[in-house]
Order: C-alpha cells, then sequence, then structure tokens
C-alpha cells in the first residue's frame, strides 16, 4: 500500500523525521518497501500566468508568452501546444535549479526567453508530458511551487502481512504511529448526514453468512459534471489511483481513508431491490473494465430483481456504473466474510484494491462512518439530496472476541518482566479494552477491526512490537533435550543425494504442481487430484511421478544448450487410492546426452539402459543389502517397452528405470534417448547392519563357465540358478561376456561367468571345486536345456 506523508501526518503528527517513522513501522512489523519524493529536487519555480501569448515569428512551433510572476512580467519562449491566454503553469525563474538542469537567459530563434515554462516530467512531479502543467485557476500568481503543491511530501510504500488487513488505510497506519509514538490521533469527525428526502431503495440479505450486514443510500440531483477538487485528486494520485469523476474518487478515497470498499450504482439503472445472492452457474456480467466473465455458482454477487449489477467485493458491473449522464445514485457499504472473497478474483483473473481488502478482513463495524464520510464529501463536492440509511443486517454478523493473557507467559515467552499498567498501556493503546483483571492475568475485548488477534500468543505479539523487537533482552535457550537414538539400520536421505551427485548427478526441486495434459502422457491409467484454485493453468494436478517434473528441467536445460544432463529429486508424488488420497516419498533420476564430458580422451558414445541401471545399482548397494533387490522386465505406459524394468525388493514392487517411450519422446520434441529411474524412498532407507566376517588367508580358485541358453533366458534367473548349485564355499559370481551371434544358434545365447571359490580354513581341492561345477552344470541343462559352449 502506498501513502502520502503529509497525509499520514493530517492524522498523527509525532515529532520524527520521515527515516525515523520509517523505521519504526519496519520495526513494528509494517516493512516499509520504498520511500519516494513526490517531485523531483528543483528551486527558483513559482505560480505564473500567461498573461499574453503570440506565435514565434521565425518558428511554427514556438509561441513568445508574457508570464506574470513575482516581479511584474516576463517574456518567455515556449513550445508547449497548449500554451495560452489565462492558465496558470509552473514557471522557472532565471537562476532556477531543475532536476536535469539549470535555467539561464536565452535566446531561441532570435527572441529572448527569460526563464520556463515547466511540464510535470521537467520537475519529476508526474508523467504527463504533453505540454506545459496546468495548475488551477484559483492558484496564488509568485508563489513557490513546492509549498503551493506540497510538493517537499513524501510517498512511504508499505508491504503488509496478509493478517494486517486492518493497515490497508490511512486510519490504520496513523492508529499504529499514534501507538508507537504515544501520539494523539486526530480522525475527521464524521456526524451523520440528515436525510432530507424520503426516498431509498430495499435491500435483501439472502447469501447467508457471506454477506452479513449492508448500508445503502440513495443520494438524488448530484451535478457529475462538478470536478473532484484538487486536494482530493492529489491524495488519490499520490496513492497511485487516478482521479475519474467526482462521485469514483469519493468511493475511492473513503477506501484509502477508512480501508472500507464502497461502490456507486446509478439509480436509474436499478430494478426493484438490491439483491445479495450466489450467482446462478453460467450467469454473465459485463464488469467496469469491458470484459465479460461467466460466474460461477460460489461467487457472491449484487443483483437487482433482473441481473447481476456487480460482482461482491470485487468489481462492479458496466451496465449499472455511474456514468456522465448520471443524476441519481445508490451507495452502498457492505461487510463480506473473508473466506466468501478468498480467491474469486483470481479465479476471474481480476485483481482489485476492492477484493485485496475484503478477502483479507474488513472492519465489520466501519460501513455506516465509510458511508457518512462519503455523503458528506459528495455533497460537498457534486450537492444532491439524501435519503435515509438503509442498514440491513444478519445473525451472522461477527461478534466481538476475548482473549485472556497470563502474566506468567509474559515472562516465559517474552523473558520480559512488564508491570501490569504498562501490560494494559500497550494494548489499550492498541484498541484493546480490559474486560476484567485478576492476580494471573488479565482478560480483553478484542476491536472489530483486529481479524490477527485470537489467542494469546497474538497478544504477546503486539506486546513485543510495540514494547520493540531491538528492546527485547536475550536468553540463552535451556531445555532438557533427550538426544533421540539413530537406528543403524535406517539409511538417511543425504547418502543417497551424495552417491548420486559423486556420479555426476545434479539435484533438481520442481513443483509438486504438473500439467494435467503432461500428467496424462507419463501416467494415463490414474487420473490426478486436480487443484480448485490453481497457480496457473499448468500447474493445476497434483504430481502422480516425480518424472514429468526431471522432463520438463531436461527441456528447458536442452533449450538453452545445455546437451549432458543428469538430474535427480527426492519428493512426494500424490497418488489417489480407495483409501484416499496417498503421499509417498520418492527418489527420481534422467541422464540425458553423453556418456562422459566432451574431453579429448572421452568418446562421444551416448548414455544407455546400462548406466543409469548401474546408478541404481549403486543405490542399492548402499543398504549394505543389494541380494534383496531384483530387476525385472516389465513395461510402462511412459517408457519403452523393451528397455524397462520394474525394482523389486524381497518381493516388492519398489520402483521402476527404464528409457522414455520414443512416441513420448517424439511429443516432448527431445532428439535423443532419455533414461529415467524412480524408486521408493522407503525401499532405500532401509539398510542392513554390516556385520565382520574374518577374511580367509587360503588362495581363491577362479573358474569360467560358458553355457549356451535361449535367448529369451533372463541372466537374472541364470545367476540365482548357479548360486543355488555352487555350495556354500562361492564367494563371487560374475556374468562377464554374452555372445549373440556367428557360431551360435539364432534362436540362443551365449552367457560367461566368472565363478570364485574360497574356503575360510582351509584351500579347496580340484575334486570340490569339480564337483561344484558338475553340479551346476547338470542343473542348467536339466532346468534350462543349457549346454557348454
Amino acid at each position: 500500500m502506498k501513502i502520502s506523508e503529509s497525509w499520514l501526518r493530517e492524522w498523527v503528527n509525532p515529532a520524527i523525521d520521515t527515516d525515523e517513522l520509517v523505521a519504526q513501522l519496519t520495526m513494528a512489523g509494517l516493512e516499509v518497501d520504498a520511500v519516494e519524493s513526490v517531485a523531483g529536487d528543483f528551486t527558483g519555480v513559482i505560480v505564473g500566468e500567461i498573461v499574453g501569448c503570440e506565435q514565434h515569428p521565425d518558428a511554427d512551433k514556438l509561441r513568445v508568452c508574457q508570464v506574470a510572476g513575482l516581479e511584474g512580467l516576463s517574456q518567455v519562449v515556449c513550445g508547449a501546444p497548449n500554451a495560452r491566454v489565462g492558465i496558470k503553469i509552473p514557471f522557472a525563474t532565471i537562476g532556477a535549479k531543475l532536476p536535469e538542469f539549470d535555467i539561464k537567459k536565452a535566446k531561441l530563434r532570435g527572441v529572448e526567453s527569460f526563464g520556463m515554462l515547466c511540464g510535470q516530467t521537467e520537475l519529476k512531479a508526474g508523467d504527463d508530458d504533453s505540454g506545459v502543467w496546468e495548475l488551477p485557476a484559483d492558484a496564488p500568481v509568485g508563489t513557490n511551487l513546492r509549498e503551493y503543491l506540497n510538493l517537499d511530501d513524501k510517498l512511504i510504500e508499505v508491504d503488509l502481512t496478509p493478517n494486517r488487513s486492518d493497515c490497508l488505510s490511512v486510519k490504520g497506519i496513523a492508529r499504529e504511529v499514534g501507538v508507537l509514538n504515544r501520539a494523539p490521533v486526530v480522525a475527521p469527525a464524521i456526524p451523520a448526514v440528515a436525510a432530507s428526502i424520503a426516498d431509498s431503495f430495499p435491500v435483501h440479505l439472502e447469501a447467508g453468512d457471506a454477506c452479513s450486514r449492508y448500508v445503502g443510500r440513495v443520494i438524488r440531483n448530484i451535478d457529475i459534471t462538478r470536478p473532484s477538487p484538487a486536494w482530493l485528486q492529489d491524495k488519490l494520485v499520490r496513492s497511485g489511483l487516478r482521479s475519474i469523476d467526482a462521485v469514483v474518487d469519493v468511493t475511492n478515497y473513503v477506501l484509502l481513508e477508512l480501508g472500507q470498499p464502497m461502490h456507486a450504482f446509478d439509480l436509474s439503472k436499478l430494478s426493484g431491490a438490491i439483491h445479495v445472492r450466489l450467482a446462478q452457474q453460467g450467469e454473465s456480467i459485463q464488469l467496469l473494465d469491458g470484459q465479460e466473465i461467466k460466474l460461477n455458482d460460489d461467487t457472491m454477487v449484487i443483483a437487482d430483481q433482473q441481473k447481476a449489477l456487480a460482482v461482491a467485493g470485487i468489481m462492479g458491473g458496466k451496465e449499472s456504473a455511474v456514468g456522465e449522464t448520471t443524476r441519481d445514485i445508490f451507495l452502498e457499504s457492505a461487510f463480506f466474510n473473508p473466506l466468501a472473497i478468498a480467491g474469486r478474483a483470481r479465479s476471474y483473473g481480476l485483481h482489485t484494491d476492492s477484493s485485496h481488502r475484503f478477502e483479507r478482513g474488513v472492519d465489520y463495524s466501519l460501513q455506516l462512518d465509510a458511508i457518512e464520510r462519503a455523503t458528506a464529501l459528495l455533497l460537498e463536492i457534486v450537492g444532491g439530496e439524501v435519503g435515509p440509511v438503509v442498514h440491513v443486517a444478519n445473525e451472522h454478523l461477527p461478534q466481538e472476541r476475548q482473549v485472556s493473557l497470563r502474566k506468567a507467559r509474559i515472562l516465559s515467552g517474552l523473558s520480559l518482566e512488564m508491570t501490569d499498567d504498562e501490560v494494559v498501556d500497550i494494548l489499550a493503546r492498541l484498541g484493546l479494552s480490559l474486560l476484567s483483571q485478576n492476580a494471573e492475568g488479565w482478560v480483553f475485548v478484542v476491536p472489530s477491526y483486529r481479524f490477527d488477534i485470537s489467542i494469546e500468543a497474538d497478544l504477546l505479539e503486539e506486546l513485543a512490537r510495540v514494547y520493540g523487537y531491538n528492546r527485547l533482552p536475550t536468553r540463552s535457550l535451556a531445555a532438557p533435550l533427550d538426544i533421540e537414538p539413530h537406528p543403524e539400520a535406517k539409511m538417511g536421505l543425504p547418502a543417497l543425494r551424495n552417491q548420486l551427485v559423486a556420479r555426476g548427478y545434479q539435484e533438481a526441486i520442481t513443483y509438486s504442481f504438473i500439467e494435467p495434459k503432461l500428467s496424462a502422457l507419463f501416467d494415463p491409467e490414474v487420473a490426478p487430484v486436480v487443484l480448485r484454485n490453481p497457480i496457473s493453468a499448468d500447474m493445476a494436478a497434483m504430481r502422480t511421478s516425480l518424472m514429468p517434473g526431471l522432463v520438463s528441467v531436461l527441456r528447458n536445460n536442452l533449450n538453452r544448450q545445455q546437451n549432458r544432463v543428469r538430474l535427480f529429486e527426492s519428493g512426494l508424488r500424490f497418488v489417489p487410492s480407495a483409501d484416499g488420497l496417498a503421499q509417498e516419498a520418492m527418489l527420481a533420476g534422467l541422464i540425458y546426452g553423453s556418456r562422459a564430458p566432451e574431453a579429448w580422451a572421452n568418446g562421444a558414445e551416448f548414455v544407455d539402459f546400462f548406466d543409469i541401471k548401474g546408478d541404481v545399482e549403486s543405490l542399492l548397494a548402499l543398504t549394505g543389502d543389494e541380494s534383496s533387490f531384483s530387476f525385472k522386465a516389465e513395461s510402462h505406459s511412459a517408457l519403452h517397452p523393451g528397455q524397462t524394468a520394474a525394482i523389486y525388493r524381497d518381493g516388492e514392487w519398489q520402483g521402476v528405470v527404464g528409457a522414455l517411450h520414443p512416441s513420448l519422446q517424439q511429443q516432448l520434441d527431445i532428439p535423443q534417448s532419455v533414461y529415467v529411474f524412480e524408486i521408493r524412498l522407503s525401499a532405500l532407507l532401509k539398510a542392513r547392519i554390516p556385520a565382520f566376517t574374518s577374511l580367509s588367508k587360503f588362495p581363491e580358485v577362479r573358474r569360467d563357465l560358458a553355457v549356451l541358453v535361449d535367448r529369451d533366458l533372463a541372466a537374472d534367473s541364470l545367476v540365482n540358478a548357479v548360486k543355488s548349485q555352487a555350495g556354500e564355499h562361492l564367494i563371487d559370481l560374475k556374468v562377464f561376456d554374452v555372445y549373440i551371434g556367428k557360431g551360435i544358434d539364432p534362436h540362443r545365447k551365449s552367457v560367461a561367468m566368472g565363478l570364485t571359490f574360497q574356503h575360510p580354513s582351509r584351500t579347496l581341492n580340484e575334486d570340490e571345486i569339480n564337483a561344484s561345477i558338475d553340479s551346476i552344470v547338470q542343473y542348467l541343462g536339466a532346468n534350462f536345456s543349457a549346454t557348454l559352449r
């Protein structure tokens, strides 16, 4: 929120400068983002009046003006197209210092010029560069421009947290400044405006607790052609709003001053009565900004007997808006439940000053004051005849809240001993009234504008920030903390991360939300949970796999000429099930591009299935129980049918590894093969406690065995069969060669295995080893039709 310091000081004026005021607000939790001057740094500029204006004799676009100032008339050559007799303008006299240059006597096309007529941009006091700056007709000639327009003012931009909606107004900020400085806050008097006519317009509340108070008033015979006074326009402009017409300006002014959004309808365009209700699904309305939207049935509208007039708390409709021909208006001020407004504006691609306040919470006792304040200002500016206030409320109007505060809690929470009088004084200045007090503490009544105070901790926060966070004593924490046991059989996620980083991977962090279409490409059999109010259309579904996010990161890297990519991510996936939404912690990885970084000694081979399978096996090895894992050829909708393996542990599915399906790769416009894996984190965090085994001092014996088997036989099945028959002295078994080709039956393949035997207490003899080999060969022949090569 942006406010003018001079406007703020009309309410409260402590004896501190701008820098101290800004620091004070920031330390109190109302962080100031920026402070800027209303105008540039200039001197020697006064209010002047053009009393004569003639065409320059030698230039079509220049005029020779006679300007009245402090010392009679001055001749000034001016090129502004709007320079004419009778207007008041900023006049920079000889010797004036402007933000970018100084004013000296000059001669333009042979005509002497004694000064300069200035535009807003030349004084850095606005964005209008169309010509000379036209001042109000009643501006006193000769007056210092900075003093006349209060150009020494500062604009303070405050970045408020969502819970401090009470400070979204000059009144709210002034209240805070008054509390922090023990300074009086002088609010403008808001007397009730007596009705001069009996006209009113009926109001019906039909939205339950979404709207519990609605205040309206008819004002007839206004003169909409009268402009807003300069002081009001200045305050609006300095707060970031433009002046439109007097009626809209007044409602915006009350919004900024008191924090109550308001709206005015053209009374002649209303029929029957005002109905505050929920919209019908698909009901349409054309908004003030010209766009037409289709409403959802959870959106509240202000309507008459025939149509929707406004989207409640967000924006008015164009059809019932105040225009140049408006003579009679219906002025409204309402309280809407923040939950009924929150998210509605964003769902239609809107964000307004009104919705910004209503969805955070507006003071539910402010509506009558706002209507009276706006009425008085309108009568002063555009005149008119005022009807009685129509005030409708229901049983859903919020009730005052009571919060208890214990004295002992102040000491334990803030490490600070405060006197009873100091506690009551601080909270009373914040607007809380003391209901009761006893030896243990107090009970306070929370003001209607403080939606953020509901529990004891909130009162502690108020005491701390008003007392001063920088004044709170420091104390070392002391607590009996027991060290939690860490099971050795549980491995930590950092170990897995370090392993992947050591193998050249980089960690990625992606959103848990993905595009529904992308989710369907990777997991078409599972319908993801779709968000009701997504951040954007491409983040509308909860991911059922981590793979889509990693592939999206890969595409971003490829678009930036990164052609060798290794990524991994740990996070949750969200899978709907019969028991509800299952949230599983997963670890996923991706590799793409060349096997080794580009270098003179490295080849240009691309990665393949076995590269990523080796990376996964290195993770499994960290558990110390890699024998409990197995890989089985399976299918996956997003992966290549011939290069996909499921990962099992003790017979239970844990994950998958493979190449991206060629058709999916083509749809995503990825030129080379992509290899991915995804595995349940729980399967990797369960490790085996290492146990010491003594080393044998006796020699190892290795025998190589090559057998011919069917081409479709998985090597894993062959290895398991050999282990089952080799006996207890087999300490290592490796498949070191697979051959298919010339000299072998095309339906068979040769698998070569290296078997290593060792006895812990003696040297094995030939007969023992041969017996093991014979048992293996016989078993393989009987069960797999294997023959020695």
